[in-house]
């Protein structure tokens, strides 16, 4: 068993998939005196328990990036480092139960096609054809991903393991962390082994990760779920079809019902993402135990028999199976499902690798973009939908945590349409005239916690959840934000930002210095202009719109503006945010519409 070092460039704390995984790119990145440290074994946290399925489809870009990353990471590892491991490209197939689920797979295939992978949507003939025991009853197609497939998981770790050591790298198991102090610039860890010295450290605890950023003085916003799936016996029929093929079944997602159903050698692993589902450790009168390694939780089938009883319909043979095995362990959810990885919030040379719903899928990916982030200072993907500083302190609150986590887990499979906005946890922060808005209309949407508005209802319009669960552009909505736009474009209105950071820039080389950060031209004093702030690379890293009140004095407002505003029909005054006013002409507003949004931006003096 390795020794603890006495110094080191980085410290992981954490040893599943994600932590190895960030050590291992590390290392391949030269970085090779690294140290992890874990509490008990490798893999003990909710690793050792994953079903270990390794998808690629997301709808969201950057997990899609992670995921298409790590699907081609582990198909080459096994040879890399010379560790073999059990991992099945079997394909999958998502069933599409309706016409909005089929337009979900075709943007996410247009998505996957862009990335260089070959998705593509099928018809209920073609399903049966890939998978011969189904019966597509209520079926509208399906989107197959011929990479899609399933690993072991511990062998993964294992494997990441032995690669990051073979390049210098240390791994110190059965040391748990206890304490952490900044000293002359330095973190100093301190372990039951000892005391370890760094430069960067890396909290990659996946479950405990709140009870890691707690020795950072950091709260971490997240809860933990209790998954269950299902092993069951083997199938007679599945093992002829087997050994006469001479592979396995494609993995099945019926995403609409929520569950996933899975060839496990010559049986089945169902996996469900149940509406009735439960957290754990999610009051103070449920403590997260001292140490949970290698455990689960009790069997809970109440829960699962009606997604049971569904795929059975959907797959008969299941039904013949005898039940073998019910896993049931933690898995960790943000507030809004996707993982914490990048800088540590108002922590100096601290950074996040956890939280993980999905460990196994994105761990490779995940390791990439840790290791991006500390030794270059930025990544090769657009990663905010992941980036820890996305959350303001709102989020780490329990109960918000917990109702978000619990929202997600049960709709993980839910398709998230643009217009839709999920009710768990609103009205977390109201502006001063919240009320006034809400009465002439307004249909709220959350960011960041803030209620901010994003169109005006008139009576009679259909504000049901329902009415959003759609792509189409052409709900009550579309009328009433073009109504803003020519209110605006005409008149003149006053936007309600909650929300928003106000940036103020003042002082002499104030204008050389926003020069030098954008790619355009500095407003002119009493202007107001659009400015795009790039990388070191040339990349587009956000927008604001700069408003210039002098030569050297200067307001900045952060990107997305709001999809609606308050036009001069309101019939209401409110403040700006922003307490000035210019002495020209009255500010013009010029609309610019999008399909299904509309931005209005200030162009004028």
């Amino acid at each position: 068993m390795a020794e603890l070092p006495g110094q080191a460039r980085v410290v992981i704390i954490g040893g599943g998939a994600v932590g190895v995984s960030s050590l291992y790119h590390l290392a391949k990145a030269g970085w090779t005196d690294c140290v992890l440290l874990e509490k008990n074994e490798l893999t003990s946290g909710s690793t050792w328990h994953a079903a270990g399925n390794v998808p690629t489809f997301s709808s969201s870009w950057s997990l899609m990036n992670m995921q298409r990353y790590s699907a081609e990471l582990y198909r080459g590892l096994a040879e890399e480092v010379g560790y073999p491991m059990n991992y099945h490209v079997t394909g999958s197939i998502r069933l599409a139960h309706g016409r909005e689920r089929m337009r979900e797979f075709q943007r996410a295939k247009g998505m996957g096609r862009y990335q260089g992978m070959e998705l593509d949507t099928i018809g209920p003939d073609e399903i049966r054809s890939r998978y011969p025991f189904i019966e597509t009853h209520e079926l509208e197609g399906a989107l197959y991903d011929p990479n899609d497939g399933d690993i072991d998981p511990a062998q993964l770790t294992q494997a990441l393991a032995k690669g990051a050591r073979d390049m210098g790298a240390t791994i110190v198991r059965f040391c748990p962390v206890t304490a952490v102090r900044r000293e002359r610039g330095e973190w100093v860890v301190t372990t039951e082994k000892g005391e370890i010295r760094c430069e960067k450290v890396v909290n990659a605890a996946g479950y405990r990760a709140a009870e890691v950023g707690r020795l950072f003085g950091r709260d971490v916003p997240m809860m933990v779920m209790s998954h269950q799936y299902i092993l069951f016996d083997e199938i007679p029929e599945l093992k002829a079809w087997s050994e006469g093929a001479g592979r396995k079944l494609p993995l099945v997602r019926d995403v609409d019902t929520s569950y996933y159903l899975r060839q496990e050698k010559y049986g089945m692993n169902l996996g469900p993402y149940e509406r009735n589902c439960r957290a754990h450790w999610a009051t103070p009168d449920d403590p997260m135990p001292e140490d949970f390694s290698f455990q689960l939780y009790p069997d809970d089938l109440e829960r699962l028999e009606w997604y049971l009883n569904d795929a059975v319909a959907r797959v008969p043979i299941l039904g013949t199976a005898g039940l073998s095995k019910v896993i049931n362990g933690p898995i960790p959810y943000a507030p809004d499902g996707n993982p914490l990885i990048g800088p540590m919030p108002g922590v100096p040379d601290a950074f996040e690798a956890c939280v993980f719903t999905f460990g196994i899928a994105q761990a490779g990916g995940a390791g990439k973009v840790l290791a991006e982030w500390v030794t270059e200072g930025a990544t090769e993907w657009d990663m905010w939908s992941c980036d820890p500083r996305r959350f303001t302190s709102f989020a780490a609150d329990r109960d918000y945590a917990v109702a978000k986590g619990m929202e997600v887990y049960g709709h993980e499979y839910a398709i998230h349409f643009p217009r839709h906005a999920w009710p768990a946890g609103r009205g977390r922060k109201l502006s001063p005239i919240h009320d006034r808005i809400a009465a002439l209309g307004a249909q709220f949407g959350a960011y960041n916690g803030w209620e901010r508005a994003n169109w005006y209802a008139h009576e009679g319009d259909d504000i049901s959840e329902e009415a959003t669960q759609t792509f189409d552009r052409d709900g009550p909505w579309f009328a009433r934000i073009r109504e803003e736009c020519h209110a605006v474009r005409d008149a003149a209105g006053i936007l309600d930002l909650p929300g928003f950071s106000r940036f103020r820039v003042q002082g002499d080389g104030a204008r050389d210095w926003l020069s030098s950060l954008i790619t355009g031209a500095v407003p002119k004093p009493r202007r107001i202009g659009l400015a795009y702030f790039a990388d070191d690379k040339g990349r587009i890293q956000t927008e604001m719109s700069v408003m210039a009140l002098a030569e050297d004095f200067f307001f900045l407002s952060p990107p997305r503006w709001p999809s609606s505003t308050i036009s001069n029909g309101c019939r209401i005054t409110c403040r700006l945010m922003l307490r000035f006013r210019f002495r020209t002409s009255p500010m013009r507003f010029r609309a610019r519409s999008s399909p299904g949004r509309h931005r209005a931006r200030s162009c004028g003096r």
